[in-house]
């Protein structure tokens, strides 16, 4: 059990690290009360709209689409701890701000457009700079444990922060959750001033001239040549699009179809955290670059059990069925990240990164004023089940694309238990390269 723990743990064994990822947490732990209590305030504000809850949504990721090319390019040209500074500063301001128009009452629904569309400009920033920093506090070695715990870390948050929050509305209504994010979002600061520059991993960044030169089109076109990058981003990009919305299904399913209260719907995100959180701690162990086929079973499996959860017919077979939706949500996107993130050379792990939180959250704006309509329209379970059904026929698509262009089968074993495994392509018979020649 110590070897166990000491190995699904053992990035926190840097200092830089473990001070990171604390100030992370706690900051995390109040931007998650502060989404549970922005929800709420909207559906309050617009009379239970989930179209307003979804252009909340959109709002809060269009930055995300419109910048994060350009902040990716940024990460590569100057000091990433720097980068991070600002960008936590500036989400620690407008955090204060929207706490004190909330405690005073006088907020109003294009309040809360308005700050949603400036978090999201701190977000672009922050997002792809600190995918990119993670490599910088633990190097490559010990880079896929970092990245599965940052997620665990995550995950931590979306469990402890809708619960606290779903209480603290209950009982306090929104406005001291809003103060409570804003003196969280402090401590990310306080971890950056604390870190120690000659611990950071930086060799093989380009120096000087070579950083000056960074263009976002050298991403871009580096992403191209590699096909081992696209898929995980495509697939990325349309699960991102069409499934990942959780943070909008949820609430309009919660309020709407259920007709449950804050902490009801705090139990739903709670369950799909606690998911989650084990996703992240399965993917903890890997040590090597993922395969393929493992970002393809995850997206498949994840896609799968988004479809059932928007067919459910009662509020607790949603709860049990979000907590295996979580773990590969989770999984899925741990391993598609490692798979790019142990894939990319140094130099453009910035613009790269940039590229792959646009595919991510980028997707956003487009997809969730869809995914509100359909929701007020036929309903949230529909806007969920239709989403996992679109991603899971994507999925089976992009496997048999790569299936194709390897050569390679798939088997069923069922002894000792069955198993669905993939045959690699035959090499050809020596004699037949030498007929062809």
């Amino acid at each position: 059990m110590r070897a166990t723990l000491n190995t699904t743990f053992q990035s926190l064994q840097v200092r830089n690290y473990r001070i990171f990822a604390t100030g992370q947490l706690i900051k995390l732990i109040g931007v998650w009360m502060m989404f549970i209590a922005q929800d709420w305030l909207v559906l309050q504000l617009s009379d239970d709209s989930a179209t307003a809850l979804g252009v909340v949504v959109a709002l809060q990721f269009t930055p995300v689409l419109l910048f994060t090319l350009i902040f990716g390019r940024l990460a590569d040209r100057y000091d990433k701890r720097l980068l991070l500074f600002v960008a936590n500063a500036i989400w620690c301001v407008l955090a204060l701000v929207m706490s004190v128009l909330v405690l005073t009452g006088v907020v109003a629904l294009w309040h809360v457009f308005v700050f949603a569309g400036l978090l999201g400009v701190g977000n672009a920033l922050e997002t792809p700079v600190r995918q990119a920093f993670v490599s910088e506090l633990v190097g490559t070695p010990l880079l896929p444990n970092a990245l599965a715990l940052s997620s665990a870390t995550f995950n931590t948050a979306r469990i402890v922060g809708p619960a606290v929050a779903g209480l603290a509305i209950a009982a306090f209504d929104v406005g001291p959750v809003f103060l409570i994010s804003a003196l969280a979002s402090t401590a990310p600061l306080v971890g950056l001033v604390r870190m120690r520059s000659g611990e950071l991993h930086r060799v093989g960044l380009p120096v000087g001239a070579q950083r000056d030169a960074a263009k976002v089109v050298d991403g871009l076109r580096y992403v191209a040549r590699r096909p081992d990058l696209m898929l995980p981003m495509a697939l990325m990009a349309v699960l991102g699009l069409l499934l990942f919305n959780f943070q909008l299904t949820l609430a309009a399913l919660a309020k709407t179809v259920f007709e449950t209260g804050a902490a009801s719907f705090g139990l739903f995100t709670t369950a799909l955290a606690v998911g989650a959180l084990a996703g992240a701690l399965a993917a903890s162990g890997r040590r090597d670059r993922p395969s393929v086929y493992v970002v393809l079973g995850s997206a498949l499996t994840f896609a799968g059990l988004g479809t059932l959860v928007g067919l459910a017919p009662t509020y607790w077979l949603v709860v049990l069925l979000l907590l295996p939706t979580g773990f590969f949500m989770v999984y899925f996107a741990q391993a598609s990240n490692q798979r790019v993130q142990l894939g990319v050379d140094p130099a453009f792990r910035g613009r790269v990164m940039s590229l792959w939180v646009l595919v991510f959250l980028g997707t956003n704006p487009v997809g969730a004023p869809i995914i509100g309509w359909v929701a007020e329209r036929f309903g949230a379970g529909a806007s969920i089940w239709l989403g996992g059904l679109l991603s899971f026929l994507t999925a089976a698509a992009a496997l048999a694309w790569q299936l194709r262009r390897t050569g390679g089968r798939l088997r069923l074993r069922w002894a000792p238990m069955p198993r669905l495994y993939v045959l690699p392509a035959q090499p050809a018979p020596a004699h037949a390269g030498a007929a062809r020649a």
